[in-house]
């Protein structure tokens, strides 16, 4: 949509971004933005949740004479999902080869590995403080002048009350 002027015609974020990436990922891992971001649409989403590509290994070639030979697809995967890739291998390299326009990959090879990061567990809130403990906190921090520093001390010392056991 972009037209030819450097100014004046807005252009999508997204298009900016696989310009600089391509080849970065290309040189790295011999991938292009277009198979990552479109991987859960190849795989479908039962294994794309539990699973990314991380490169396409390319066999080495002694000369410029020797015939081209497909790559193999590295894939990281959880658990089960691992398991099911490698049920629907066949069809996932077809799928990936026609993506792709072209036969580009032969075989997958399945690293298990985390491959989201894994969720924090959710912060535990700090128990309700009793008048007394609240009057104790409010004791020790009145001889603080700065009412904003008095201020963060309690709530500081709160946050340090509730989260012990009584």
């Amino acid at each position: 949509m972009a037209g030819k002027r450097p100014f004046g015609n807005p252009v999508p974020v997204s298009d900016l971004a696989a310009a600089i990436l391509d080849p970065v990922l290309r040189k790295r891992a011999g991938l292009s933005t277009g198979l990552v971001q479109s991987w859960e649409e190849i795989v479908g989403p039962r294994i794309a949740a539990k699973s990314r590509p991380e490169r396409l290994q390319w066999p080495r070639r002694a000369g410029e004479d020797d015939p081209f030979r497909p790559a193999t697809l590295v894939v990281a995967c959880e658990g089960l999902a691992a398991l099911h890739l490698q049920h629907e291998t066949g069809e996932v390299i077809g799928r990936v080869n026609s993506f792709l326009g072209f036969e580009a990959v032969d075989r997958i090879r399945i690293v298990q590995k985390p491959v989201l990061a894994t969720e924090r567990p959710p912060r535990r809130v700090p128990r309700v403080l009793t008048t007394l403990e609240k009057a104790d906190i409010a004791a020790k921090v009145r001889p603080i002048e700065d009412e904003g520093l008095r201020a963060a001390l309690e709530r500081l010392g709160a946050s340090v009350r509730g989260s012990r056991q009584r």
